[in-house]
């Protein structure tokens, strides 16, 4: 039994008749009249448990988009149900201040302003109830039971009982980078010319044979298919595509780490992109969302292109894996893969890592390495094996900055300040100098703040490709 604020103002009404009668039996029967009301307003009040529950939610919600817990609640009791139902989730997914839904169809319920709604059904009669679901962290997230509180008519006091209804939402990566995706696009269109070029370069491969006509270089003919037709025909080129990029998420220690808060750039970036003022913004995390921003960037971006992408998310297990998706398929099947993910507190398998990648893939290919540049976690890890992959593959090794550590660097506002300024100064030197024994065992290096990580690994994807290193 709950009791209500009627009942604790019944309660103080009693300071009347022990005013007029001050003797202690006056007490005990306001007690007992107290006690007696509750009872009778229980006893009248709807079983919670004769309250049908249907639970309907989506499979999954990308984080940061606003999804809907719709709730039927129907009354199979003889008595009239006057109850709040609070719909339980984890707090992730129900923050304290929830959006209302304006503009609802008529007829069709609004969505309340809490998890917890007010329901007043006749008997055999159903309602709808919504909540607002803001998810802010990703993974799978589990619906608590539904607690019905059934009043009785007094509303004093509350028949209460929590009951079990199923039901699990997949929170997706936010991919608040494909942002970038247009103009890294426009510049692979640019790359490609969307028709193929008559004079060989870097990073082609060749297209297809043509008849010569005026204007055209008369290094592109081919002599030998010239002599065979009768008439001048000169080859094409085009981009090289089909090519294999590996994307690796080192989801060992070093990718729990914090990187402070970040924003989205202003509505025109300083590279040219367009920005929408109502696209979500990235929030603070670990290493780990930004280098899913970036894997999923660099995978949408590597597939338009026509290369075979392939990612792998590993510490000490395979905790991720997706190979073989391309066009359409490629972007789901890669959020619902790393949608799970998340970091284990312990040193990342190196000699692991690479064996993984050797065995899914024997031609040469691209392999980003998507880790930290820590000194020591490098040089005790990575830096013995990377000849291993280095040797066969294109390495990319990109590792998110820390934004607070930016900060650190330019704030010379106090003697303690100034300090921590020497200190990341001094770690800046010590990823400076490992960037540089990577870059001599044949990797390329690309390091910046979290919002940044993403384009810059796509630019340097995309100038690998023009140089034909891939």
């Amino acid at each position: 039994m709950a009791l209500t604020w009627r009942a604790v103002v019944l309660a103080a009404l009693g300071v009347v008749p022990v005013a007029l009668f001050p003797v202690p039996g006056t007490v005990v029967v306001w007690a007992l009249v107290v006690a007696a009301v509750c009872a009778v307003d229980v006893a009248l009040a709807a079983s919670p448990r004769a309250v049908a529950l249907q639970r309907r939610t989506p499979r999954s919600v990308r984080l940061g988009v606003t999804a809907r817990s719709e709730l039927v609640v129907t009354n199979t009791a003889r008595r009239r149900l006057r109850a709040v139902v609070r719909d339980a989730w984890p707090p992730s997914l129900v923050p304290d201040a929830t959006v209302r839904t304006d503009g609802a169809a008529a007829g069709e319920p609004l969505v309340a302003r809490s998890a917890r709604h007010d329901v007043d059904l006749p008997p055999g009669e159903s309602a709808r109830v919504r909540t607002p679901l803001q998810p802010t962290r990703r993974g799978d997230r589990t619906a608590g039971p539904v607690t019905v509180r059934s009043f009785g008519p007094l509303r004093v006091a509350a028949r209460q009982a929590s009951i079990p209804v199923p039901a699990r939402l997949r929170v997706l990566p936010e991919f608040a980078s494909r942002r970038h995706l247009p103009s890294r696009l426009a510049r692979l269109r640019e790359m490609d010319g969307r028709a193929a070029v008559q004079v060989r370069g870097e990073g082609t491969e060749f297209d297809s044979l043509r008849e010569y006509v005026v204007g055209d270089d008369v290094r592109s003919i081919d002599w030998r298919a010239t002599a065979r037709r009768g008439d001048v025909v000169v080859r094409t080129w085009r981009p090289e595509r089909d090519r294999r990029v590996v994307v690796v998420l080192d989801t060992g220690r070093t990718s729990a780490a914090r990187i402070g808060t970040t924003a989205v750039a202003d509505a025109q970036g300083a590279e040219g992109d367009q920005v929408d003022a109502d696209a979500p913004r990235a929030l603070g995390g670990t290493r780990l969302e930004a280098s899913i921003e970036a894997a999923l960037l660099l995978g949408a971006l590597a597939d338009r292109a026509g290369d075979r992408v392939q990612v792998l998310a590993y510490d000490r297990v395979l905790r991720a894996r997706v190979a073989g998706a391309s066009g359409p398929r490629l972007l789901p099947a890669l959020a619902e893969s790393l949608a799970n993910v998340e970091p284990a507190l312990l040193e990342t398998d190196w000699p692991g890592l690479v064996g993984q990648v050797r065995q899914r893939v024997s031609q040469r290919s691209l392999v980003v390495l998507l880790t930290s540049l820590d000194p020591a976690a490098v040089e005790t890890g990575l830096l013995p094996v990377i000849d291993r992959i280095s040797g066969t593959h294109q390495v990319v090794v990109a590792a998110v900055a820390d934004a607070d550590a930016a900060r650190l660097r330019a704030d010379r506002s106090s003697a303690a300040a100034v300090y921590d300024a020497a200190a990341a100064a001094r770690a800046d030197l010590e990823r400076a100098a490992v960037s540089t024994v990577l870059r001599q065992h044949g990797a390329e290096v690309v390091e910046a703040l979290p919002d940044d990580l993403a384009p810059r690994l796509a630019d340097t994807y995309l100038a690998l490709k023009a140089a034909g290193r891939l």
